[in-house]
């Protein structure tokens, strides 16, 4: 007997604010990756359930603190949270998706290809051998790992004056306190955390903000 088809969540208001007229490419993302992800291991079982409210829009939700026209690299960048998400919402930067895994490289390429997006570079590394790639004006990740093992692998593809900007979970707060003497080394200063989609989504995003270097 052939499997059930996964029970996506149905697209919340929220998703036109987020993405405004990008929106018909964000529900093409939405409806592939609810199709493949669970085949391809890029989502969990349960994951197309709340993929917009946990997922999509908990990345897109970034999308206003990149830099106009900025290069930014996403490290890890899997499924394509956020990468593909903040390429969606931001045609004017460019994004480079940085991901070791081959099936999630040959997932990025294809999506980028099946989106219609020019913004958006795969490349298949990891992190740490990612630095002539870059300089990056920003540096995004989510889910990746705590603060104190992400930041010396992120903070080095970073021009001086440029930023970190990691979505990250409920306990940002003692990561960076876990972190205090690797963001000291890494020149990582002005460090912040903000909440966002607040009435939007029924869990906030907390972006860790950072910039690398630059006066102090």
């Amino acid at each position: 007997m052939p499997a059930s088809p996964p029970v996506v969540e149905t697209e919340p208001p929220a998703a036109a604010e987020v993405f405004g007229e990008q929106l018909p490419v964000a529900r093409r993302f939405a409806a592939d990756l609810a199709q493949y992800g669970e085949q391809l291991g890029l989502i969990g079982p349960l994951e197309a359930a709340r993929l917009w409210s946990r997922h999509i829009i908990n990345s897109g939700v970034v999308a206003p603190f990149l830099h106009p026209g900025a290069r930014v690299a996403d490290v890890g960048s899997g499924a394509g949270l956020p990468g593909l998400v903040l390429a969606i919402a931001r045609p004017d930067a460019h994004l480079t998706l940085i991901e070791p895994m081959e099936r999630r490289t040959e997932w990025l390429r294809d999506e980028t290809e099946r989106l219609g997006l020019r913004n958006v570079t795969v490349l298949r590394a990891r992190a740490e051998d990612a630095v002539t790639a870059g300089p990056f004006d920003q540096v995004t990740a989510r889910a990746v790992s705590a603060l104190r093992t992400l930041v010396p692998i992120t903070a080095p593809l970073v021009r001086d004056g440029g930023e970190l900007i990691f979505l990250k979970g409920a306990r940002v707060v003692d990561e960076m306190a876990a972190a205090a003497a690797v963001l000291r080394r890494y020149r990582v200063r002005d460090a912040e955390v903000l909440e966002l989609g607040g009435g939007l989504v029924p869990e906030v995003t907390r972006l860790f903000r950072a910039t690398v270097g630059g006066a102090s």
